[in-house]
């Protein structure tokens, strides 16, 4: 599986809490966003039941957000992640489906949820 950018300073530490698992659609998606200096780090937390996956908000073939409003990162029938700049579709492990990036992965962003709340992991 991709990993995400573990150098980025602005890559937020291990045991950070993001939110309530509560506070993320059951299937949907959350934006998260963090500044150090002139770097940021995006990354997004899908829900499915009382699970959660995190993945870094960047299409792997042109490495914009995939989204095109925080927190849109399903298509309408919650199937798939799309990337709104180029309809590439992705299961919700990160794989791409379809689209030029065919066979890459969403790098992802270790999370994990204790007592119903989402931390970094």
């Amino acid at each position: 599986m991709a990993q995400s950018e573990p150098d980025n300073p602005a890559r937020p530490p291990r045991g950070l809490r993001l939110c309530a698992l509560a506070d993320i659609e059951d299937p949907g998606g959350k934006s998260f966003r963090f500044r150090n200096g002139s770097r940021m780090f995006a990354g997004f937390v899908l829900r499915r039941g009382e699970a959660a996956s995190g993945f870094v908000d960047s299409c792997p073939h042109a490495g914009w957000p995939l989204a095109p409003l925080d927190d849109r990162y399903l298509t309408r029938d919650k199937a798939h992640i799309l990337c709104a700049g180029h309809g590439a579709l992705f299961d919700l492990e990160g794989l791409c489906l379809a689209g030029p990036c065919h066979g890459q992965r969403i790098a992802t962003w270790p999370v994990e949820v204790r007592d119903g709340e989402v931390f970094t992991a």
